[in-house]
């Protein structure tokens, strides 16, 4: 099992954030892995992605945003939040020069991904990978915090769950279209914005995140090739 390296991503004014750098041998690309509003990268759902990555030959820099590791309960601004996502795409960038990089994340954390991606091309980053991204509030549907995308020039993939409450696929699935080639869809039918599935369903959640790591690792590996 490969072990996650502590380290700190030094942002502005002196302040810095933690992270976790997971590199398996013979990796050659590398996901930058922002967690989702209401969980920092601890949470089990991020070090199993984490995992997941590297069993499947892709490193990944997992890290904290400020309001995380300060334990506040409201989320940075997106200029701050956005500043932390350069800074740990950067720290990668440094510490792994020769890999492919990836940046995206969970939730709240790929959408600052993409939102910094659409203000100025985050440097070295050749795509964008979204786990559950978050169009809209829950029972608010809209298609407002997708208007940036049309931004972004790099490839994008989005991993969503057919019952994400927080991303409606009536609307999620026009907007992928729009973008054209740039986007592709993989969504997980039962799945919710956790990737969790029911009973009912006859599918576990161990299978869910299964075929979400093999999806994720490959398209991240033809992106970087």
């Amino acid at each position: 099992m490969t072990a996650a390296e502590p380290l700190a991503i030094e942002l502005q004014d002196a302040q810095r954030v933690s992270g976790l750098l997971m590199v398996p041998p013979g990796a050659r690309a590398c996901y930058v892995l922002a967690h989702g509003a209401g969980a920092g990268m601890a949470h089990p759902f991020m070090a199993q992605v984490s995992a997941g990555l590297a069993e499947r030959g892709v490193a990944s820099l997992r890290y904290q945003f400020l309001y995380m590791e300060r334990r506040a309960k409201r989320p940075d601004p997106p200029a701050l939040a956005q500043a932390t996502v350069r800074a740990a795409v950067a720290t990668a960038a440094r510490r792994l020069p020769d890999f492919a990089l990836i940046a995206g994340g969970k939730s709240f954390g790929g959408r600052m991904t993409s939102q910094a991606q659409a203000a100025a091309p985050l440097p070295g980053v050749r795509g964008l990978a979204f786990l559950g991204f978050p169009l809209h509030p829950a029972s608010k549907p809209s298609e407002e915090r997708a208007r940036h995308l049309a931004e972004v020039r790099v490839p994008m993939l989005f991993l969503q769950g057919s019952r994400d409450a927080l991303a409606d696929l009536a609307l999620l699935r026009p907007v992928i279209e729009q973008l054209g080639d740039r986007a592709s869809l993989r969504v997980f039918e039962n799945a919710d914005h956790s990737f969790h599935v029911p009973a009912r369903s006859g599918r576990r959640d161990a299978d869910v995140r299964r075929e979400m790591f093999d999806a994720l690792a490959a398209w991240i590996l033809t992106v970087a090739a």
